[in-house]
């Protein structure tokens, strides 16, 4: 290599140092991320690609969005570069002395390039970039969706408890009623054809006449029978139509986010393989296409089981020997929607045969006895390699060729 051009990323800037082969620094400077910078780092990398007749090597390392800029500015300019995530870099770079600034670190991710073999990152699909952000945007929402069914249930326990008794708590009829009639008192007002014709008014999906009645009389019974520890004119109740409305607006932000991701997802290839295994739907399909990008630039399965994070960590130490544990270094994402997979998989066991399902009966009875997590982690392990191996060899599950 002729030079090494290393840049320590942070928020909107990068300090950026320039080694020639003799491992010399020939240059070291801070750049913003902004558009004359790049101008003149364009032609900086022109000059050296110019003189000496290769481009030179770029290196840095992953830091979330503070890196996308730079990450795009060698995309649109066809630069070859070597994208390191922080635990490789660390672990690279790390010496005895602790010594730790902008500037020193760039200086050793340029050094530590000419002994380590690093691999060149190679340009995505905008397919499954897209496909990335609209599954960490689901994820977001399914965390705020937690947050405020918890906020919910704690002012629904205050103002009339026996709401989430009579409906389903996620049911978008209860999110309805919650919103019409948040205190007995409120219900208490109405006849019962008035509530009816309420619940009908403000739901959805269909409702037929008598199921509303039904409902209208058993929300009467209720609000009789009902001692909330608030009055009508409390504001806990306004929180409570505060809450399911927003509880209803962020499922609907859910479902708008999948249909979005299915779009992007329906022509490619592995999206028709995924939905062909058993217990895959439209949701756990596109997120993992999302979550694993292009699957085809692993080599093997055991480097997508180290991407996941679930390949087996050992330590052994004269005669002490540590229990087998998954290391948890890889995509969390990926490894939180493969473990629910599986559940799935074990929940629908009745609805078709799944070579995945028997696999996990087997290691529960003996002679493995394998406790429920340990039986899952490991049908995880299997569920990547096949989800690999079909979609390297552009197959469709079938059980009569399960191994």
């Amino acid at each position: 290599m002729k030079h090494v051009i290393a840049f320590d990323v942070s928020m909107g800037k990068s300090y950026m140092v320039i080694y020639n082969a003799l491992k010399k620094c020939e240059l070291e400077r801070e750049i913003n991320h902004n558009r004359p910078d790049f101008l003149e780092l364009k032609e900086l990398v022109k000059e050296l690609t110019e003189g000496y007749g290769e481009q030179p090597h770029i290196v840095f390392e992953s830091t979330g969005i503070y890196s996308r800029p730079l990450e795009r500015f060698m995309l649109e300019n066809n630069y070859r570069y070597c994208l390191l995530n922080p635990l490789e870099a660390k672990l690279q770079c790390d010496s005895l002395r602790m010594h730790k600034t902008d500037r020193s670190d760039a200086h050793q991710l340029a050094l530590t390039h000419f002994t380590n073999e690093r691999r060149i990152e190679t340009e995505s699909d905008d397919v499954y970039r897209q496909l990335k952000r609209l599954s960490r945007h689901y994820s977001e929402l399914d965390d705020e969706l937690n947050v405020t069914r918890s906020r919910m249930h704690k002012v629904i326990q205050e103002t009339f408890p026996e709401l989430e008794r009579i409906f389903t708590s996620k049911s978008e009829l209860f999110l309805n009623v919650a919103q019409l009639f948040p205190h007995p008192d409120l219900v208490l007002k109405h006849s019962k054809t008035i509530i009816k014709n309420r619940i009908i008014a403000n739901t959805n999906k269909r409702l037929s006449v008598k199921k509303a009645e039904e409902k209208a009389v058993e929300l009467i019974k209720a609000a009789n029978q009902s001692y909330p520890s608030v009055s009508s004119t409390d504001v806990v109740c306004d929180q409570v139509r505060v809450y399911s409305k927003r509880f209803q607006e962020l499922l609907f932000q859910k479902d708008q986010c999948i249909g979005k991701m299915e779009l992007l997802a329906e022509n490619l290839e592995e999206y028709k393989i995924l939905r062909s295994i058993p217990a895959i739907g439209t949701n756990t399909a596109v997120r993992i296409i999302a979550e694993i990008d292009d699957i085809r630039r692993f080599d093997n399965n055991r480097q997508l089981n180290a991407y996941a994070g679930i390949d087996i960590r050992r330590y052994q130490s004269g005669k002490f020997i540590a229990k087998d544990k998954i290391n948890k270094r890889g995509n969390k994402h990926l490894r939180k929607i493969m473990y629910l997979c599986v559940q799935n998989m074990i929940k629908q066991r009745r609805f078709g045969e799944n070579h995945l399902v028997e696999y996990y009966d087997k290691l529960k009875t003996q002679p493995y006895n394998k406790c429920h997590k340990v039986a899952s982690i490991a049908c995880v392990n299997k569920l990547l390699k096949i989800i690999f191996f079909l979609v390297t060899h552009n197959q469709n599950y079938d059980y009569r060729l399960a191994p």
